[in-house]
């Protein structure tokens, strides 16, 4: 399978101010995401997750090393173009993404600004917000909707692009539980139905369970990667760098604390429930 999305030692730096020194964030990551995968790089703030997500549609460039996007170099600037058809971005707060007074007209604009002709925006349009169940909306005003469907809103915008991979940088940092939900089951719908590739931000654990592959990230580098279920299971790592495993295999770390041998890859309640149930009947 081909890779969406490519880096190569990949190092990089915020430049200093006032005669700081720069930041360094990242000196040798080495990261490959296949085409079609569904991918949650995880990690507490200022691990570097945000800043390698930008690295993902060139809207930052390596200081050293390589990232390379459908196996175009982000550091050309002949590739920008078609990076950015390839790969677009959802951010923290939708009202920050909303250009336009009518839902329609919002989703509209990334199409319209890559010249795809106005017939084809039509039926771009009307496909994208039926993908992400939005379509009654398409003639509200965006500031009159919820969090969730505002940010649901943000997401038809891209795909209205026909990018190949989606990249959502904390895309429910400021939603309540149900919008939360709304924006997972969308974007997991998008991956599985639509296969495209989606790296999802984030530093919510059940968030980041739904993915195929987690991606955890300590002081700029690679501190785990694997299924959900493997590196959730790496409690004591995941403790060191600052982050909780799911509150199920939390309960069956401090069971085994107390000596018993229970599995720790319950991510799920009803697994959880069953991993216990198995415990009493035994």
């Amino acid at each position: 399978m081909s890779q969406a999305i490519l880096t190569e030692h990949l190092a990089f730096a915020y430049p200093g101010v006032d005669g700081k020194s720069d930041t360094r964030v990242f000196e040798d990551l080495n990261i490959s995401i296949e085409e079609g995968s569904f991918v949650a790089v995880l990690g507490s703030n200022g691990c570097g997750k945000s800043t390698l997500a930008k690295h993902f549609n060139a809207i930052l460039l390596p200081s050293g090393g390589k990232a390379y996007v459908c196996g175009l170099d982000t550091a050309s600037e002949d590739n920008l173009i078609p990076i950015r058809r390839s790969v677009g971005m959802v951010f923290q707060n939708p009202d920050n993404q909303i250009v336009a007074n009518v839902v329609e007209e919002d989703v509209a604009f990334g199409p319209e600004n890559l010249g795809v002709p106005s017939s084809e925006i039509r039926q771009r349009v009307d496909q994208a917000l039926k993908q992400v169940d939005m379509y009654d909306f398409r003639e509200h005003a965006p500031h009159l909707l919820s969090g969730g469907q505002k940010q649901r809103v943000a997401i038809a915008g891209i795909i209205a692009m026909e990018p190949k991979c989606i990249v959502l940088d904390e895309p429910t940092a400021m939603l309540d539980p149900r919008g939360r939900r709304e924006v997972m089951e969308t974007i997991t719908r998008l991956n599985r139905e639509k296969g495209i590739t989606v790296v999802l931000i984030t530093h919510h654990m059940d968030e980041a369970a739904q993915a195929q592959r987690v991606i955890v990230m300590s002081e700029g580098r690679i501190a785990a990667d694997g299924s959900p279920k493997e590196v959730y299971a790496q409690v004591e790592l995941l403790h060191s760098i600052g982050l909780a495993a799911p509150e199920t295999v939390e309960l069956c770390w401090e069971l085994n604390k107390e000596g018993y041998d229970l599995p720790l890859n319950a991510l799920r309640v009803e697994e959880c429930a069953q991993t216990l149930f198995d415990l009493l009947k035994a």
